[in-house]
């Protein structure tokens, strides 16, 4: 039985604690989920990510449906058997794909753009009757994709990506949308919220599964009144939970006001969901407003090029300074890597392009999110979450973790 219960809330701020419960398991909230875009989180196995204590993974349905395939996913028993993992797992929809493979490609940016005091009317944004970006085509009837494997063309709409999703066979599945850029203008993102608004009952009428819970998507840019209108809609439909997605500012700052925006809108009885959101000041930010979920390639993808999370701070073990540094990894980080290894040991790995190197980093970078996770979980429920945010970043801020807004 699919069930969400909020356990204990922040008196002084939305954070809470929660249990989402699903058919493959339990979900303690707020909660880190890795994500496996082929059905695997790069370097680890299954068995690896349960002994870090990894309780969730989220895979990618377009890249699955490239391949392998989604009826093979399914003539194997889906994607948990396919994968071998036994806890909880979630698919999104696709609808990020909208953005990284267009506009993302066209203007070069990310979810936040982050431009800090750049003017609106220097920023280069897309034209309103524009929608054809790359390799993707937008309509109201769904979206059409040139493969990036092969250049064959492919239609998602959101039947398509039900459909595929229930055949991957997901715990938690989401509505298939339209990620915007945060180049984007605001009669864009108007038309784009209100198109993804009518894909989202599409999307209800379309599932049949009922062991799957269906997450609706927020959308509205960085613009208040489209954040606000597409918080109580998507609120309004029977979705089990809410996914926070689309462009979420040029700054911090921005960031901070669609949280804020969507917190004081958002229904409280459902899991909500940051979607692409990771990065350590940025999850707590989210659990300050109400969030339960985040996922994001972030802490692998710095793995695999030699960074390093620590409470102080990331390190770059690419630098020349650790060549000779024989102290262990990190210093009070108690994951086996960090017992059993030095910084000198890692430097050498990646210098010498042993994959080795990207196994214990990323390794090591899960571990210290899932401890972080747990360190949120209990400053919630001794009440104190908003003091331990402060500790931390207070420590944990260097001049590669943007947080001039905080």
């Amino acid at each position: 039985m699919l069930k969400f219960t909020v356990k204990t809330e922040d008196k002084h701020s939305k954070a809470r604690l929660g249990e989402i419960i699903t058919f493959n398991g339990k979900i303690t909230t707020p909660c880190f989920v890795p994500v496996a875009t082929y059905g695997a989180v790069r370097t680890l196995d299954p068995e690896e990510l349960k002994e870090i204590r990894v309780e969730a993974v989220l895979a990618n349905t377009y890249h699955l449906f490239e391949r392998p395939g989604a009826d093979l996913v399914k003539e194997c028993g889906g994607i948990h058997k396919f994968m071998n993992w036994n806890g909880p797992m979630l698919t999104d929809s696709g609808g990020f794909q909208v953005f990284s493979l267009g506009k993302g490609i066209e203007h070069g940016v990310g979810k936040i753009g982050f431009f800090p005091g750049l003017s609106v009317s220097k920023i280069k944004r897309v034209s309103d009757n524009k929608n054809r970006f790359g390799n993707v085509k937008v309509t109201e009837e769904g979206v059409t994709f040139r493969s990036y494997l092969n250049g064959r063309i492919y239609e998602f709409t959101p039947e398509f990506s039900i459909k595929i999703q229930e055949k991957l066979g997901a715990d938690l599945i989401f509505a298939f949308d339209e990620c915007t850029s945060p180049l984007d203008s605001y009669n864009y993102t108007k038309l784009s919220m209100e198109r993804t608004h009518r894909w989202a009952k599409r999307c209800i009428k379309a599932k049949t599964r009922e062991d799957q819970g269906l997450f609706g998507i927020i959308q509205g840019g960085r613009y208040k009144r489209l954040r606000i209108k597409s918080t109580k809609f998507i609120s309004s439909l029977p979705f089990f939970g809410i996914g926070i997605g689309g462009a979420l500012g040029r700054t911090k700052r921005e960031m901070r006001n669609v949280l804020l925006w969507v917190s004081e809108n958002i229904d409280d009885n459902k899991p909500a969901h940051l979607l692409g959101i990771g990065q350590p000041e940025d999850v707590l930010l989210g659990v300050e407003y109400g969030m339960d979920l985040f996922d994001c390639v972030f802490p692998t993808r710095l793995a695999r090029h030699g960074v390093i999370l620590t409470k102080n701070g990331k390190i770059n073990l690419l630098n020349s300074k650790y060549k000779r540094d024989f102290s262990n990894l990190t210093e009070h980080c108690k994951c086996k890597v960090c017992k059993r290894f030095s910084k000198a040991y890692l430097h050498h790995l990646f210098k010498s392009k042993e994959i080795l190197a990207h196994r214990l980093a990323t390794y090591h970078n899960l571990y210290f999110m899932v401890e972080f996770i747990n360190e949120i979980r209990e400053a919630i429920k001794l009440g104190r979450f908003l003091e331990y945010k402060r500790d931390f970043l207070k420590r944990y801020k260097t001049k590669d973790s943007r947080q001039d807004d905080f």
